[in-house]
């Protein structure tokens, strides 16, 4: 049973309250907003962990609120805006592609979704687009607290301000996606969300993009998340002429890593076996990558180019020119020179290591190895 006041009605009035506003925007997010409160309101989550995800999803509906107002006020400065030609990294989680998506950022043309921006995706109140927004600072000392209270998690994945991140933060305002990647693996969301028809959420992606490129343009968007894999269809159907850049590590190395990834930021909020957690993040994580090369397959070859993440490591301008190379992107002295600066100034394990096993998750090698035996053939992949 939900607490008192989770639920959907008492969190909609109160998200219109807080921003006085109405007008959500299409009614889709009603149905993944029940699940979520139901998935919620059963164990493992405790009335700590209710309460936090409480937040989370009214903080969801307000900034949704205010997307819709911004998009109202102005409709066509906005959603006539081209999102053209951009570039999507995608791949395993924790096979390399956030340091390439770090290290392609530094390029000047590219424009790449900055943390603080999924925060605040609407335009502040009185801001002229162009102007710089005082709301980023905020971000800024929130996420210093953060690297502070939780220095284990920033050597799992280092954010600040100004680091680029993930989509599916974006995503979240639609109520569906993967969320913060462990709603995904409990039930009743993780079943729903499976049987999803995601084009409906990359529309309102789209338009959340427009927004920013409204507000903040740039030449050419970059954008990465591993969860794309869920949806190659979709995401070729809303940027037909997307470049998607595949990240390719050894299965048994990401499924540790995602494993104590995903346990740490669950942790946050329920207390939650390890053991138990392991088969099921290693079957999501499998299953999106079936669903990924399956669509792949129906699609044009030239959208998509590979990387290997021990290539990365060895050269990593080497791999970002190949890319570069493969859709045809200008590289010049400016540019490669920021990306050497950045090579320089960012070495493997700067912000710490991060030490896990998959035994402690409740996987054997042997068994990780023979769920991802297609993908290793596929791609020749050298498994430990």
């Amino acid at each position: 049973m939900s607490d008192p006041g989770f639920d959907e009605e008492t969190l909609l009035e109160e998200a219109r309250q807080a921003a006085g506003l109405s007008d959500f925007g299409a009614g889709e997010f009603r149905e993944p907003l029940r699940v979520l409160i139901e998935t919620f309101g059963k164990p493992p989550f405790g009335e700590r962990g209710r309460r936090r995800a409480r937040r989370r999803l009214l903080q969801l509906l307000t900034t949704r609120l205010r997307v819709q107002a911004a998009l109202c006020a102005h409709p066509e400065e906005i959603r006539d805006r081209k999102i053209v030609k951009p570039v999507v990294l995608t791949g395993l989680p924790r096979s390399g592609t956030s340091a390439l998506f770090n290290l392609l950022a530094a390029d000047p043309a590219a424009r790449p979704l900055l943390m603080w921006e999924t925060q605040f995706p609407d335009p502040a109140e009185g801001l002229a687009p162009g102007e710089p927004d005082p709301r980023r600072a905020a971000i800024e000392a929130y996420q210093a607290r953060s690297r502070e209270k939780n220095p284990e998690f920033a050597k799992i994945h280092f954010t600040s301000a100004d680091t680029p991140e993930e989509c599916v933060l974006l995503h979240a305002y639609s109520l569906s996606g993967v969320h913060l990647g462990f709603e995904v693996m409990l039930e009743p969301y993780a079943s729903w969300y499976r049987a999803q028809d995601l084009r409906g959420m990359y529309a309102y992606y789209r338009e959340l993009l427009q927004l920013l490129d409204w507000q903040r343009p740039g030449e050419r968007w970059l954008l990465k998340a591993p969860a794309h894999l869920w949806a190659i269809d979709a995401l070729l159907g809303t940027f037909p002429d997307v470049s998607v850049v595949w990240s390719h590590r050894d299965p048994l190395l990401c499924t540790a890593s995602i494993c104590s990834m995903t346990h740490a930021l669950l942790s946050t909020y329920a207390d939650v076996e390890k053991q138990t957690l392991g088969p099921t993040v290693m079957d999501f994580y499998a299953t999106s990558l079936e669903r990924g090369l399956a669509a792949r397959d129906r699609s044009d070859p030239a959208r998509f180019t590979d990387v290997s993440h021990d290539d990365f490591v060895d050269d990593s301008l080497g791999v970002a020119e190949t890319i570069y190379r493969h859709f045809e992107l200008p590289l010049g002295p400016g540019p490669r020179a920021t990306m050497e600066a950045h090579v320089r100034g960012n070495p493997k394990g700067v912000h710490g290591s991060h030490d896990y096993t998959l035994e402690e998750y409740g996987l054997a090698p042997e068994r990780v190895r023979e769920r991802f035996a297609g993908y290793i053939e596929r791609f020749g992949i050298t498994s430990s």
